[in-house]
């Protein structure tokens, strides 16, 4: 099983960056849940997203001790650091968030991924750049195969938002930290 909390302000690709863990987890034939959390100012407000991945029936989507937390902001990296499973692993946007976790037993990973975006010339997908990293820290998902998976996400009649997210996605896994 996999309980997964993303977390930062909207705007940030946060419930996009779920729903391609959940499709590919759909794809894989697993049970999923994506439960979406966000306030009412959108762009700029909270957002969080819940997600479930399992072999067996999900009894609640919501995700309170999550497995893996990626953190964009640091109110995010504040209000949910302290929930992660010991031995978890926490997924941080350096670039946003100038403090380190206090958490001694989980696996700690930065990436600047919003900086990485914007330097790339594609400042929405620091989402995307943050799952690239993940495959390559947790295994979640083969890394070609959740590949396969984001390219075949973009819509029909905009099959380049694929190819940049391919793009995304390979820089976050073949960041070095």
């Amino acid at each position: 099983m996999s309980a997964i909390l993303l977390a930062g302000f909207g705007g940030q690709g946060i419930l996009f960056a779920g729903k391609q863990l959940v499709l590919a987890g759909m794809k894989a034939d697993k049970q999923v849940s994506w439960l979406p959390s966000y306030g009412p100012e959108m762009r700029g407000g909270t957002c969080n997203c819940s997600v479930n991945i399992d072999d067996e029936p999900i009894g609640s989507p919501l995700v309170t001790t999550p497995d893996i937390l990626i953190a964009m902001n640091k109110p995010s990296l504040l209000k949910f650091e302290g929930r992660v499973a010991k031995g978890g692993t926490i997924v941080i946007d350096s670039s946003l968030i100038d403090v380190e976790t206090s958490r001694e037993d989980v696996n700690a990973c930065y990436i600047p991924a919003t900086q990485m975006a914007n330097e790339a010339g594609f400042p929405k997908l620091a989402n995307v750049i943050i799952l690239g990293y993940l495959m390559k820290k947790t295994g979640l998902y083969d890394f070609d195969y959740f590949m396969d998976c984001i390219k075949a996400s973009a819509p029909k009649a905009k099959p380049e938002l694929g190819e940049l997210n391919a793009k995304a996605l390979q820089m976050g896994y073949d960041y070095n930290d």
